[in-house]
């Protein structure tokens, strides 16, 4: 019997309406990047309900929630934890720190130091983490959604390339339209607070261990050889393309593989089409490429770059 039916994404998906207004691309995106065991980086101005809709995703699918507000002070430690020395036991005790979690919110992770985002990433590929020699097991379901502002660059510290890449996906979170922001209003004016969501009826999956089989069947699921086909050759193309620099790694090819599936599979299908990579690829490829000067001077931007290499890729039949 298969876990992840349409009636199992309706119910996220209604219950995340509850707190959340709009956004269902944002939301399919972020489920994408749960199911197919990844992490994912959210941009959007403050104030657009990123750490609401994690918050509340992680209540539903009966997951352990943790935030790090991340600081230029921060310090590797306050993430990962540390040994404190018990003076009553003249022992050393393990004290976990935020990564010892099932989803991890990064808030604002380009304004810490890169020593302390690299404790982060090493957790994300590794779902493990070293203290003093030691290492410790994290969640099996440990993920991280990290966020980042697109519109203050002083005092933070971009992530490079090659820690970017880690992102499965990047997730670029818009205002809201007119009538949703309208229907946000009205909620706060009948009582809605998203500071007291205990007081919001959000009703978890039946059974907490049901995502990590949700998972499986994402892995499983097969997909036809033009079907790959078509993801190696947009990828390819990203490395030859007028505006970009620097291509995509064949880390990207495998990260559309793994996000196609979990779309597909999202939208009630046991296999991926060309219309899954095609709706998937912007949010898999604009963190993996980077533009040339002159491209940026004109105008051009990854998405546009992206959308013009999938018109030239032939779709296979």
């Amino acid at each position: 019997m298969l876990e992840l039916t349409p009636q199992t994404v309706a119910h996220i998906r209604n219950e995340l309406s509850k707190a959340i207004v709009g956004q269902d691309e944002v939301v399919e995106q972020i489920l994408v990047a749960v199911l197919a065991e990844g992490h994912a980086l959210l941009e959007g101005v403050p104030g657009t309900a990123k750490t609401l809709l994690v918050k509340t995703l992680a209540q539903i699918i009966g997951a352990q929630f943790s935030r790090i507000q991340f600081t230029p002070d921060l310090m590797p430690s306050d993430i990962t934890g540390t040994n404190v020395f018990n003076m009553q036991t003249s022992q050393f005790s393990m004290r976990h720190g935020p990564v010892f979690t099932d989803i991890l919110l990064a808030d604002e992770i380009n304004r810490t130091p890169p020593k302390t985002q690299a404790a982060l990433l090493e957790a994300m590929e590794e779902r493990q983490t070293t203290i003093d020699g030691e290492r410790y097991e994290l969640s099996p379901i440990f993920t991280v959604l990290a966020t980042e502002n697109p519109i203050e660059y002083e005092g933070t510290y971009p992530l490079p390339e090659a820690q970017l890449d880690r992102f499965l996906l990047k997730v670029l979170i818009d205002y809201p339209t007119d009538t949703e922001e309208a229907e946000i209003v009205a909620r706060w004016d009948a009582g809605f607070n998203s500071r007291r969501m205990d007081h919001v009826s959000i009703t978890p999956l039946q059974d907490a261990t049901m995502l990590q089989r949700c998972r499986a069947e994402v892995r499983n699921m097969r997909m036809e050889p033009g079907v790959q086909k078509y993801i190696v050759e947009i990828v390819r193309k990203t490395r030859n393309h007028q505006s970009i620099l620097y291509g995509a790694s064949p880390r990207a090819s495998v990260a559309m593989l793994l996000c196609s599936k979990a779309l597909a599979a999202i939208r009630g299908r046991d296999f991926p089409t060309p219309d899954d990579i095609r709706d998937i690829a912007a949010p898999v490829l604009r963190h993996r490429v980077i533009l040339r000067a002159e491209a940026e001077l004109d105008g051009a931007t990854t998405d546009a770059a992206i959308a013009d290499i999938i018109k030239t890729v032939e779709v296979p039949r």
